[in-house]
């Protein structure tokens, strides 16, 4: 049980979230009319500093610092996956981001969905799009709950039975109504703090780690006694997995709702583009977390049998002194406020524009769309929380892996219509069909493992990669038969060239698309 310093500091720092997400409506305040665009992403008036703060907010979510380090504790170098995939993330939105936002803007665009819709002239394409990004991100959102629970019941701050659940609702409550109130400024203004927060108390715990143990070597050393020299080293059979692994889920992550929502609220592509070079600094603190994963195992903490993910909890709570230990525990709890706040109000927009004025109130008025946007931006809350306590935690783990595989199943759709409008879009929505089904298929088969078999051999890969593959192969070969045959097709809206070209900048002379 956390003694009273934790339980202040903890309360220190939610307490000042709270406080910050009062004032999230002075945050480029804005005289307009009630919009969606103004609700959800913020007038699209970020600068540099709050779009790093908001975009790594959001990236980073509170469940991946307890994922990495748990996978981390339990089996050693595959975990260390997500460094090179957050690494990869940045060259590819440097170029996506910033060109997927001029293009947003210029049409008035909110979702990936608006684009498709714009540049395919498909309604039932932009639909599945909508729909994928809303089916993934649900239990992403649920996720965030299950991160917050499993570091406060391991650092002693989560009380037993019913009190525990009503500190996870009083928590989700404030943010439900910061966010009801003040929509994305809300999660911005919070992500200031969580940056500094988990800066502040990472660094804290890793230079305590060293210097408890003995410097990195010796952290090793004992990790090696405990798991094995092997398990620290990729084999040659794993390598395939982790490369794999990674670019898919480089490529997926962009296409999640949330992301581009934090994405299209910056002012300007110069600022993504800012930004974009700066998110290495987030995938710093990443590597940290994994490495506490590593210190836990060296000191002998005893997880769970099946909560691995407590494993740096308990170490923070075994060799930091009660402020600091409350400071990490904080710190990992605004860290889920965030992206679940980010997650409700991109989920309610995607269902906003792309469901309920497409085909239910086509004439609804902004206000209108603001206050349905609302509406459902809380009952994705209401329903995430429900979630967490009606089932176990291993069914919002295992549908978190299949939403990671059906989001890039919109990539040719979204991330390939940027730089070409060759593709047809029925032949889009077979390849949709072929990789969702194709994916979930594969990851079901091996006992909801995002890492399938390669053939008949050793080797392994990410069944989310292996799904696209087949996706791009069914959209390619659809729209050489839909061409032969003369299918119509939809406007484009978009103004973007219909077959990727290469051009040069007269500025500069450099190549751009």
């Amino acid at each position: 049980m956390a003694d009273g310093a934790t339980t202040a500091t903890f309360l220190a720092v939610i307490g000042g979230a709270s406080l910050l997400a009062v004032t999230a409506r002075r945050l480029h305040a804005s005289d307009r009319l009630p919009s969606l665009e103004g609700w959800a992403l913020a007038d699209r008036s970020l600068g540099p500093v709050w779009t790093w703060f908001l975009l790594g907010g959001t990236i980073f979510t509170a469940y991946t610092f307890t994922a990495v380090p748990g996978l981390a504790y339990g089996n050693g170098a595959p975990a260390f996956f997500a460094v090179p995939y957050t690494v990869i993330v940045c060259p590819i939105a440097f170029v996506l981001l910033s060109r997927l936002w001029e293009v947003a803007r210029r049409h008035g665009y909110v979702t990936a969905a608006d684009f498709v819709r714009g540049r395919y002239g498909s309604p039932s394409l932009a639909l599945v799009v909508a729909l994928t990004g809303i089916l993934a991100t649900m239990p992403y959102l649920a996720l965030q709950l299950l991160g917050i629970r499993a570091v406060l019941t391991a650092g002693g701050v989560y009380p037993r039975s019913a009190a525990g659940d009503l500190v996870m609702v009083a928590l989700f409550a404030g943010l439900a109504v910061a966010t009801y109130r003040h929509g994305l400024r809300a999660p911005t203004v919070i992500s200031a703090l969580k940056a500094v927060a988990v800066f502040v108390s990472l660094t804290a715990v890793t230079w305590l780690v060293l210097e408890r143990i003995g410097g990195p070597g010796r952290v090793f050393d004992g990790a090696a006694q405990k798991l094995g020299t092997p398990a620290l080293l990729l084999s040659p059979a794993q390598q395939p997995a982790y490369a794999t692994l990674a670019l898919g889920s480089a490529l997926a992550l962009l296409m999640y709702p949330h992301v581009l929502t934090a994405g299209f609220a910056a002012d300007g592509p110069r600022t993504l583009r800012k930004v974009s070079v700066a998110l290495p600094a987030w995938t710093g603190l990443l590597a940290l977390f994994g490495f506490l994963g590593i210190a836990a195992l060296a000191t002998g903490v005893r997880a769970p049998k099946g909560g691995a993910e407590a494993a740096v909890p308990m170490l923070v709570d075994r060799l930091m002194p009660g402020p600091l230990a409350g400071l990490v525990f904080g710190a990992i709890t605004v860290g889920a406020l965030v992206p679940a706040a980010v997650m409700s109000i991109a989920a309610a927009t995607s269902f906003v524009r792309n469901v309920y004025v497409e085909y239910v109130h086509p004439t609804a008025t902004p206000k209108r769309q603001v206050r349905i946007a609302k509406a459902v931006s809380l009952t994705a809350k209401l329903g995430a929380a429900a979630f967490v306590f009606g089932l176990r935690d291993q069914d919002a783990i295992n549908l978190q892996l299949l939403g990671g595989v059906w989001i890039l199943q919109i990539f040719p759709a979204v991330a390939v219509g940027l730089f070409t409008g060759r593709l047809h879009p029925r032949a889009l929505l077979s390849g949709w069909g072929v990789g969702m089904a194709s994916g979930t298929y594969l990851v079901v088969r091996e006992g909801f493992s995002s890492i399938v078999p390669l053939g008949s051999g050793p080797l392994e890969t990410y069944a989310g990669l292996a799904a696209l593959l087949l996706n791009l192969i069914v959209a390619a070969a659809g729209t050489a038969v839909a061409e032969r045959l003369g299918a119509p097709r939809g406007a484009d809206l978009t103004d973007l060239p219909s077959r990727l070209s290469v051009r040069r900048s007269p500025e500069t002379g450099a190549i751009r698309p």
